[in-house]
């Protein structure tokens, strides 16, 4: 078990000099009936590798989306405002010898926040952020990312003014951080189902470091992974830091 504070997860002891530990036991206790016992542990010290069980059919993949993204909503904001934090003090071992690096701009309950491009501007030559066009399943166009050159893109999402790059951009990049809902030691990766990091990482160089960012109790033993899938190398968590994961057959762990 890790430990947050003077108390443990999971643990009858109670914290009382961590404020948030009712809503933090309520969200475990969720989590270990939403996903199966899969997960018993999750705070900045932790990296805890639990196994799925059973097939996932395309029911249960929607599922399995829906409880991550609820668990997400449930972590308090203290708590995302520190693993926050704590992401940023990993990004320069994470993208380590990269010039170019795509990112994203992380929203919502996503891990992170919009200090992770200006932290990346800071390290690298070169961030690349994603635009995503009209249509379902499109490999993503790419820009450069400009502090106050934003402009209103798809989904909510922020995206660079202009000029786009095209989706073979991502072959320049050293280093891609992936959003993700899970992703498993060998590499597997749970996304949000839109299929757009499906259709643009093929397009990576070899050698490329695929990160797949997530809280440490979204890092799982085995997910069923599809014949499609590129698998990650790395993920990076806020406790953990960075932590390899099995190499994938398209892409070994490289800069």
């Amino acid at each position: 078990m890790a430990v947050w504070g003077n108390g443990t997860w999971g643990s009858d002891t109670p914290d009382t000099d961590t404020p948030d530990t009712f809503i933090r036991d309520t969200i475990v206790g969720a989590l270990t009936t939403l996903l199966g016992n899969v997960v018993d542990d999750c705070g900045p010290a932790g990296n805890p590798f639990r196994d799925t069980v059973g097939p996932m059919t395309g029911a249960s993949k929607a599922q399995r989306r829906a409880d991550l993204l609820a668990a997400r909503r449930a972590v308090p904001a203290s708590v995302h405002r520190a693993e926050a934090a704590a992401l940023l003090e990993h990004l320069a071992a994470a993208t380590a010898g990269a010039c170019t690096v795509c990112a994203y701009l992380p929203v919502g309950t996503e891990p992170g926040s919009p200090a992770l491009v200006d932290r990346l501007r800071d390290l690298c030559d070169e961030v690349l952020l994603p635009v995503v066009r009209d249509g379902d399943h499109q490999a993503l166009l790419w820009g450069r990312y400009v502090p106050g050159e934003l402009a209103p893109g798809r989904f909510g999402l922020s995206e660079p003014a202009g000029p786009w790059l095209p989706p073979e951009a991502v072959a320049r990049a050293g280093a891609v951080l992936v959003p993700a809902l899970a992703v498993d030691r060998t590499g597997v990766r749970l996304g949000r189902g839109g299929g757009f990091y499906d259709r643009t990482l093929p397009l990576c160089r070899p050698g490329t470091r695929l990160l797949a960012v997530v809280r440490d109790c979204e890092v799982f033993d085995a997910l069923p992974a599809e014949e499609h899938d590129i698998r990650m190398t790395h993920a990076l968590t806020p406790g953990a830091g960075l932590i390899a994961l099995g190499e994938s057959p398209a892409h070994g762990i490289g800069t």
